[in-house]
């Protein structure tokens, strides 16, 4: 059985929500309450060593990291995740790097201060809007061009990206990303899965 240690309104756990709805791999989800600090606890710290969400447990092997457990479930869980190709392959991971080094933090700013009520300063979300922006403006001209993030198949990259929109939608953020027309088409696409629906609440 498959485990998977987090909270359903966790970015990250999203991830691997959305991961394992689309490969249709059973599993059970253990909630950690981080509203109570659960996840800097034990027994969350044996499982994550960083104190954050999620882990897994799969029958026995256990890990943590998002992405790193997004890319081993698709692997056990037949590869429908990623393409077949090297460069495709390619593509998806280098969409999954800007993911993490150049969108998500920068997001998380505005998710912190207009939903979580942790107060950012102005300079912190100024420099924040500016990194999304970047990272939108390497992203326009590829989903000009293709459905999504590695090509014309739904891959990890695109579901990597998700959760941190989902939130962002709710904030200024919207209308910067509303200056991005071929991003705001593949939104379209990817948030109404049967999947990403499920996960976010909506089904």
């Amino acid at each position: 059985m498959l485990t998977i240690y987090g909270h359903p309104m966790s970015t990250c756990t999203r991830k691997v929500l959305t991961t394992v709805t689309e490969l249709a791999l059973p599993h059970e989800l253990h909630l950690v309450d981080f509203a109570k600090s659960e996840h800097k606890q034990e027994p969350h710290l044996s499982r994550q060593p960083f104190g954050r969400i999620p882990a897994i447990d799969h029958d026995g092997f256990a890990m943590f990291e998002s992405r790193a457990i997004c890319r081993y479930l698709n692997e056990v869980g037949g590869g429908a995740l990623a393409p077949a190709d090297a460069h495709g392959r390619a593509r998806m991971e280098q969409w999954l790097s800007v993911e993490a080094s150049e969108f998500s933090g920068n997001a998380m700013k505005f998710v912190y201060h207009h939903m979580f009520r942790r107060p950012q300063e102005d300079a912190v979300l100024e420099t924040a809007g500016k990194g999304l922006e970047a990272a939108l403006r390497a992203v326009e001209p590829t989903l000009g061009k293709q459905l999504y993030l590695a090509g014309e198949q739904f891959t990890l990259a695109d579901i990597a990206f998700m959760p941190y929109v989902e939130y962002t939608m709710g904030t200024p953020v919207k209308d910067i990303y509303a200056q991005y027309p071929a991003f705001m088409s593949w939104w379209g696409r990817v948030s109404e899965r049967p999947s990403w629906r499920k996960v976010a609440g909506r089904a």
